[in-house]
């Protein structure tokens, strides 16, 4: 017979071991360097299109807040309060553009690939479940078992 680890490290170790973590583990990889090519379309074509209405760059459209606002020089830093809309808007670009990469990339061509083996695979026979006049049938028979009592031999007929 073999002896189960125990302990905190015998526990971590099976931990790490599972399926589930080492796949999530690659997934987080991959993640991280597909982010990289995101950004990257991000801020090399889809900001500079967007950009094509004012400045090159969205990071720079901001909104003065508080004021007097003066942007920030070499020589000096920027005066008032300002909103960096234009980051959360190219962040914003970011994440739905992942999304959708990941939704119709990863996650849709799954699904159906799933669907076709599902449809391929045999249909597992459940047992049928009883229809309504059977689930009253034995409604009736166990309130006619309680009204008989324990030890009582015998068992009157049913009605119809």
């Amino acid at each position: 017979m073999s002896e189960k680890k125990t302990g905190v490290l015998g526990g971590f170790k099976a931990f790490l071991m599972r399926g589930n973590v080492v796949d999530l583990a690659v997934a987080v990889v991959i993640g991280a360097a597909f982010t990289n090519i995101v950004n990257s379309v991000v801020k090399g074509v889809i900001n500079p299109v967007v950009g094509a209405f004012g400045t090159k760059d969205l990071d720079h459209y901001a909104s003065c807040l508080k004021g007097p606002c003066s942007p920030a020089t070499a020589k000096e830093a920027a005066k008032g309060v300002y909103i960096q809309w234009g980051s959360v808007l190219s962040a914003s670009l970011t994440f739905l553009i992942t999304a959708a990469v990941v939704y119709f990339l990863m996650l849709l061509p799954m699904k159906r690939w799933q669907d076709r083996q599902a449809a391929k695979s045999p249909v597992e026979s459940k047992p049928a479940e009883p229809t309504e006049i059977e689930l009253l049938a034995q409604i009736r028979d166990t309130l006619i078992e309680q009204r008989r009592g324990p030890g009582s031999d015998s068992v009157p007929a049913p009605r119809q």
